[in-house]
């Protein structure tokens, strides 16, 4: 054998690149996106790996920060809940989502979820909100599977294109909608004082957005929340 052989015999072998469409498991999903650091956004999502591309502005990038404003703010009010902003999320051995926003309770107190060793989310955040082109979007399908099979309580979908965003709750094991009042405002089910008026997000009138989100944390509901919270630390 010659001491060319030996010397390319004794090299690891070169990581695969990660592409969509790739069929794996999330061991060598993790493996594969950490060897390539210039992608900002890949997905497992029921064994299917799914790289974004370039995010729009208006189709994306400007309604995240409207959602990032939201649930900000809420957490700044409700001490003990946690938000994330593009987090890895391990759901199980065949998904490993990067959602637009998470909110969650933290684990010492009550939350369903925990930050790992190496700091990721594991398990299912109470809440989950992804920001979708349109309706033909994965978010309302398999990855939508996915997030209702491990339990993720609320699961926010923004249509950009349809103007439309859909508020899942999980009932008995299956999403059902949640409606808006009559004044347009959904209530959280998992987090007492987080109400949205779906209208005004949609329209861009982030100064009502935040009245009713500030009417919600004013509320008596979010109050006894917080006290909660607190006798749990």
């Amino acid at each position: 054998m010659t001491a060319s052989i030996k010397h390319n015999l004794g090299k690891n072998p070169p990581i695969p690149p990660l592409e969509s469409g790739d069929r794996l498991t999330r061991h060598e999903f993790e493996r594969r996106y950490t060897a390539m650091p210039h992608i900002k956004k890949a997905e497992l999502i029921e064994g299917v790996v799914y790289v974004a591309s370039p995010l729009r502005f208006q189709r994306h990038a400007e309604p995240h920060s409207l959602l990032i404003v939201v649930f900000g703010t809420y957490k700044i009010m409700t001490l003990g809940v946690k938000i994330g902003d593009n987090a890895t999320v391990r759901l199980d051995l065949d998904n490993e989502p990067q959602p637009d926003v998470v909110l969650l309770i933290d684990e010492i107190l009550g939350g369903q979820a925990r930050i790992s060793e190496d700091d990721y989310i594991e398990g299912a955040p109470e809440l989950v909100a992804e920001v979708a082109a349109s309706s033909a979007a994965n978010d309302l399908y398999d990855k939508k599977k996915a997030y209702r099979r491990n339990g993720v309580k609320e699961y926010i979908v923004w249509q950009i294109l349809e103007n439309k965003l859909d508020w899942f709750s999980l009932q008995n094991g299956e999403y059902v909608s949640l409606e808006p009042s009559a004044d347009g405002v959904i209530k959280s089910q998992v987090f007492p004082g987080l109400w949205l008026d779906v209208q005004a997000l949609c329209a861009g009138k982030m100064t009502q957005v935040l009245t009713v989100l500030q009417q919600g944390l004013n509320s008596e509901e979010h109050k006894n929340f917080v006290q909660q919270l607190a006798q749990k630390s």
